[in-house]
């Protein structure tokens, strides 16, 4: 089952992310990983900033989140993390589907590059990666994060992305009118 994640569910929100955050260790940059992955203050900021939880429950335990934030014409998909030792059960797709169902907005994830597992799970949910870029000015744009980040990132994007991006495209094309 996947719901709305509480305010009182705060501290298994960071556990969850932490305990997930566990698989990137090798792939984040030395100079962008640190122990614990995401402390108190900063999922406090996350969700200040418009980050709203979602959560996977198996035997009424939550096992992984996913969260959304809208910024200005998309969704960023932020914080996607299941236990490890629920990893690889079809837990992040539920959640991404769930979210992504949801949305009516083009839909738009950011990670690491180095990350080939999590590159390929979006993608075999109908993700494509964009050009390097692309990539820098929707980093810029939609997310708020370090340089270094933007460096060693990747975005994806869904079809309503592309979809929006086409028309606006065949829209400069036109001849204008008058």
């Amino acid at each position: 089952m996947v719901r709305q994640c509480l305010d009182q569910e705060f501290e298994v929100i960071l556990a969850i992310i932490n305990d997930g955050a566990k698989a990137y260790r090798s792939v984040i940059p030395p100079d962008r990983w640190k122990n614990p992955y995401m402390g108190t203050d900063e999922l406090r900021h996350e969700i200040a900033s418009g980050v709203s939880f979602s959560g996977a429950e198996r035997d009424d335990l939550l096992v992984g989140v996913m969260g959304i934030q809208p910024v200005a014409d998309v969704i960023l998909i932020r914080h996607a993390y299941v236990r490890t030792a629920c990893q690889n059960q079809g837990i992040g797709g539920e959640l991404l589907r769930y979210l992504t169902d949801r949305a009516d907005l083009p839909v738009l994830i950011g990670t690491w590059a180095a990350a080939a597992w999590a590159i390929r799970f979006y993608e075999r949910h109908g993700f494509t990666i964009v050009e390097a870029d692309e990539k820098d000015r929707l980093l810029k744009n939609y997310w708020s994060i370090p340089e270094r980040q933007i460096e060693t990132s990747v975005v994806l994007v869904d079809s309503r992305w592309r979809h929006t991006r086409e028309i606006g495209k065949h829209d400069r094309d036109l001849p204008s009118q008058g």
